[in-house]
């Protein structure tokens, strides 16, 4: 059986959330919370979310690349989410890093928006504004005219672009500057997983500014 401990807010728990659904991999879900936070904290004393827990196989699984990684070795479904092909693989590993980064810069400025007033930080949320920026360039022109990030097929790598790119137009707009990346963006969110992910979290929307 296989337990992910997440929340449904985060964007790196979407990315894994993505990867499960896309594959309607059976497992079980557990919020992070003040009633669970323990029992999370004992099983991943870094306390970075989301984790798996596979009971079958005795695992601890961290970190949401190597998570999905593990997903497409040991649970594999119709879609494999890092090819077999080396360079292809690599490019995915490429892409799904630029997307991580993306969303942890991304992630400055939405703590930034919940912080009190007299501790925000106008200088660290413009500067994340500039290196996201500078992220749609490198994506808009990788586009070209691929469906997906690394070709035509979805990837790992879009799994971690549809929360980064979803939160980060929200954080800073892209302004009608990269068609490419909306449009792409527009297509991760048809997506049915990637929309399921979306719509169980709007409860909690309302709680950060910036979602």
């Amino acid at each position: 059986m296989l337990t992910l401990y997440g929340h449904p807010i985060s964007s790196f728990t979407w990315k894994t959330l993505i990867a499960l659904y896309e594959n309607a991999t059976p497992f079980t879900s557990i919020t992070v919370d003040q009633d669970s936070y323990a029992d999370f904290i004992a099983k991943w004393p870094m306390g970075k979310f989301p984790i798996l827990i596979d009971d079958d196989r005795k695992r601890t699984v961290t970190e949401t690349s190597v998570i999905i990684e593990y997903l497409d070795i040991y649970y594999p479904g119709r879609i494999r989410f890092v090819p077999q092909d080396i360079d292809t693989a690599l490019e995915v590993r490429r892409w799904d890093r630029v997307f991580d980064h993306l969303n942890v810069t991304m992630s400055k400025i939405v703590v930034d928006n919940i912080r009190p007033a007299g501790q925000r930080d106008p200088y660290g949320v413009e500067e994340a504004k500039r290196i996201i920026r500078g992220v749609y360039g490198v994506v808009e022109t990788q586009l070209g005219a691929r469906e997906f990030i690394a070709g035509d097929s979805f990837t790992m790598a879009d799994c971690a672009a549809a929360p980064a790119l979803w939160y980060g137009v929200r954080n800073a707009p892209l302004d009608g500057a990269f068609p490419r990346v909306a449009a792409y963006l527009e297509r991760l969110k048809a997506r049915p997983a990637f929309a399921r992910a979306l719509k169980e979290s709007e409860p909690l929307f309302h709680l950060y500014p910036g979602a």
